[in-house]
């Protein structure tokens, strides 16, 4: 088992959905865990002694430095970020509008690169480090009406590549995560809302070779994986965790 005995890893959004199962695979991996979100821990993650908290808006310019600080204070630094916050809404171009296009951008792109930039003196300071960006499948296609969150995405893949440039000197890695479909509560209510929602699982479990869908805990795996000693040699890379659904070429049958 690959462990990460005595590392600190900042986890943004990391108290729910895919950040969730990122959080619970690094603490089972011997991680402690700074978390950084809006909403409250619940009390099982509240009352792990290896956990903490800061109440974070990623929107916000001043977050990074506020995390950084938050995770020097109680943890004495961080060797592993994970940039897992981020929102996705739909709309067509035609109604976009610049405020809808910024905030996306703030959360999605800004804030990962920018907590990086807050996080590196403690990363060299602790002898190099491992950063995770999660990014998705839809930064490599689209579904419709997704023009922000497309870009924002694919804007992740584009910097955790020059960053693994810039920063490997340093002993520090940059890798992404491209997820496909994640089961969470949103998800979940998006197929439940559909005509005929077990027709619609079926045909989306159809569209995966795997045969199902993932899990946060699919996500959590590698990103331990990438975090630790066994994925030394591997930087700048892109990893896409989809049960095989965007190597599937389509068929009308």
């Amino acid at each position: 088992m690959m462990t990460l005995d005595n590392k600190v890893a900042v986890v943004t959004g990391g108290g729910r959905g895919i950040g969730r199962g990122i959080t619970n695979k690094l603490l089972a991996a011997g991680a402690r865990v700074l978390i950084a979100q809006r909403q409250p821990l619940d009390d099982e993650l509240g009352g792990n002694p290896n956990v903490a908290w800061l109440k974070a808006d990623l929107a916000a310019r001043e977050a990074p430095s506020a995390i950084a600080q938050a995770v020097e204070a109680r943890f004495g630094g961080a060797d592993i970020l994970v940039n897992n916050a981020g929102f996705m809404f739909e709309r067509h171009l035609d109604d976009l509008l610049e405020d809808d296009w910024d905030r996306m951008m703030a959360v999605n792109m800004r804030a990962p690169v920018f907590l990086t930039k807050a996080l590196l003196p403690q990363m060299r300071r602790r002898g190099g480090g491992s950063i995770i960006n999660i990014g998705s499948i839809e930064g490599i296609g689209a579904n419709p009406c997704h023009a922000a969150y497309c870009g924002s995405k694919a804007g992740v893949h584009g910097f955790t590549r020059a960053l693994a440039v810039d920063l490997g000197k340093d002993g520090i890695r940059c890798n992404a995560i491209a997820p496909g479909w994640i089961n969470s509560e949103l998800s979940h209510g998006y197929i439940n809302a559909q005509p005929n929602p077990a027709e619609a699982r079926r045909a989306l479990n159809a569209m995966h070779p795997v045969g199902r869908t993932g899990e946060p805990d699919d996500i959590g795996g590698a990103v331990v994986f990438l975090a630790s000693e066994a994925a030394i040699f591997i930087t700048g890379q892109i990893m896409v965790i989809d049960g095989g659904r965007t190597a599937k070429l389509p068929l009308p049958f």
